[in-house]
């Protein structure tokens, strides 16, 4: 497995900050995040901009993330597909293979929204194969619906698109319903993308997004989920998300160095 970091961890930096301390602090692996670059690209061509990717020899495993497409009708789902579509342009253009798509189930949904939500996916996936590009489908643990491994599973296996997978969250694994059992799901046709964080001394009930702190630093058992991801023949990228605002004050290239470090010793253990 490859360790690489989103920048979702440094949210309040500029892209090109980030490129800079990320290098600066040895991770040249950067799972962006996608309203930075369109930031980005207000001021800088895109051209340039993957000049200095490349000067600084950075890779772009992953995008995040695209939401609205799974339940939206109407005019809003025009609109949300024509951003998915300018993102997939995007991840193209940056050869970013993998775009981290939320399963946003806001509402409780019926047996026909789930439906609608198979098609939609279905059709999304089909967008993103003629970029060459995979959708890794993220649950969220305090959704009403696809809030855990296993009905994520069972979404991305009933659309029917070989490049729609999962994205695993630890912090959502741990949040939410899921069970141990669920990773026996995971295969590797099927596992796109794995984020990594920790959390400690707040209950899981209570926890939000800003509780994030580096993997080995709480209470998430986080080696035997990598341990049966490896088992079960996953060797792509894992990705330190936080959205911690403690760390978005210290330097990019502080955060980048510790947040590596991190990554490298959860993937070194056996």
């Amino acid at each position: 497995m490859k360790p690489c970091i989103s920048q979702a961890t440094t949210m309040t930096t500029s892209f090109q900050d980030d490129l800079t301390g990320y290098s600066d602090g040895g991770c040249t692996a950067i799972e962006v995040w996608l309203t930075k670059l369109e930031d980005h690209l207000k001021q800088h061509s895109a051209d340039d901009t993957k000049k200095l990717a490349a000067d600084r020899g950075i890779v772009f495993p992953a995008a995040s993330y695209q939401g609205g497409l799974l339940l939206s009708q109407g005019e809003a789902r025009r609109a949300h597909f024509d951003h998915f579509k300018r993102r997939l342009d995007l991840c193209q253009f940056f050869a970013i293979p993998t775009l981290c798509l939320v399963a946003d189930f806001v509402e409780r949904v019926d047996q026909t929204g789930l439906q609608r939500a198979i098609v939609s996916l279905g059709e999304a996936g089909e967008w993103a194969e003629t970029y060459g590009v995979r959708l890794a489908v993220e649950f969220r643990g305090r959704s009403t619906f696809c809030s855990s491994l296993d009905t994520a599973a069972s979404l991305v296996d009933a659309c029917g698109r070989s490049n729609v997978g999962l994205c695993f969250d630890a912090y959502h694994y741990y949040t939410g319903p899921s069970k141990y059992e669920d990773l026996g799901l995971l295969t590797p046709e099927n596992l796109f993308h794995v984020q990594v964080c920790d959390l400690a001394g707040v209950p899981r009930e209570l926890a939000s997004d800003s509780d994030r702190i580096f993997p080995g630093e709480g209470d998430f058992l986080l080696d035997p989920i990598i341990r049966v991801m490896r088992e079960r023949g996953y060797d792509g990228w894992v990705s330190l998300e936080l959205f911690n605002p403690t760390l978005w004050k210290a330097k990019v290239h502080s955060v980048a160095e510790l947040g590596l470090g991190a990554i490298q010793r959860l993937l070194e253990k056996k």
